[in-house]
């Protein structure tokens, strides 16, 4: 059992943010700390929603009062994902300076295929000053070309880009939809250990997709990881696991993914995928 400090975004209704990675971690038996950077009554794929990023000075109270207990000593992971607003970035390199040693994920939820849904000096200042201190960062095809200044319209595109995000500083790459051929859908993860990719079945109807893959993806990663070591054998969970739940989630006709109804999927998917080493 691992001890992670979560800042990302807390919704009252649905699974995305930590409402999706929390369950996840739990059940791959971890503790975790999560620090809200927004509160959203729903994501806003329901059509609207209600509340906002929480007041940048409660956020760095809440930091500080577990600061001033010790009670992030001994933590494992740091996970950063949606953030909200440009000074979220600033109580996270906070917390990454206070708790030293721990792994840090860095999920950089910029936007998706349509383009940015934060502001874009939130996603510059991610970039240029959160991503560097990551051991890993997990964008998705869109954000990684967003990332980097760099067009992706293959694997050897994402893998150029990916290659191009570890200069600025993250260890380990890990790109969700880094391509797409036929019936497949590559992830891809690109690191010191090599370069590697799993690829699942791709889901053409976007539209029956529930929202929070990306954030559920991050949290399955980075729980096998710090269970496993090991970054291809935590691609190929999160892959697998990943595949099961927007399966589950599409069959009950939910917009919401299925983490309490596919539960089983985080831990034993019902379908595994190879892992391909490309180097």
């Amino acid at each position: 059992m691992a001890s992670i400090f979560s800042l990302t975004s807390h919704v009252v209704y649905g699974y995305v943010g930590a409402q999706a990675a929390v369950p996840a971690w739990h059940l791959l038996g971890h503790q975790v700390w999560h620090l809200p950077t927004v509160l959203f009554s729903n994501h806003p794929g329901h059509g609207g929603y209600g509340g906002g990023p929480v007041d940048l000075g409660k956020q760095n109270q809440l930091l500080d009062g577990l600061l001033e207990r010790d009670l992030l000593a001994g933590c494992a992971a740091l996970h950063t994902g949606y953030l909200g607003q440009l000074g979220s970035v600033d109580v996270a390199l906070r917390a990454i300076t206070a708790v030293p040693g721990a792994l840090v994920l860095c999920d950089p939820v910029l936007g998706d295929a349509g383009g940015l849904y934060v502001d874009p000096e939130l996603a510059a200042g991610m970039r240029d000053r959160l991503l560097p201190k990551a051991d890993f960062a997990t964008p998705n095809r869109f954000e990684l070309s967003w990332l980097t200044g760099q067009g992706i319209h293959d694997l050897d595109d994402a893998i150029r880009a990916a290659q191009a995000l570890r200069r600025r500083g993250p260890k380990t790459v890990v790109c969700t939809g880094a391509a797409q051929m036929g019936a497949w859908l590559h992830n891809l993860a690109v690191g010191p250990d090599g370069i590697f990719q799993v690829r699942v079945p791709y889901f053409a109807d976007e539209a029956a997709a529930p929202k929070g893959t990306g954030d559920a993806f991050a949290a399955i990663l980075l729980g096998h990881y710090l269970n496993h070591g090991d970054i291809a054998t935590a691609l190929a969970w999160a892959s697998a696991a990943l595949h099961g739940l927007i399966q589950a989630s599409i069959a009950l006709q939910s917009g919401e993914l299925a983490v309490v109804t596919a539960q089983n999927e985080i831990t034993a998917p019902s379908r595994m995928f190879e892992v391909e080493r490309l180097n």
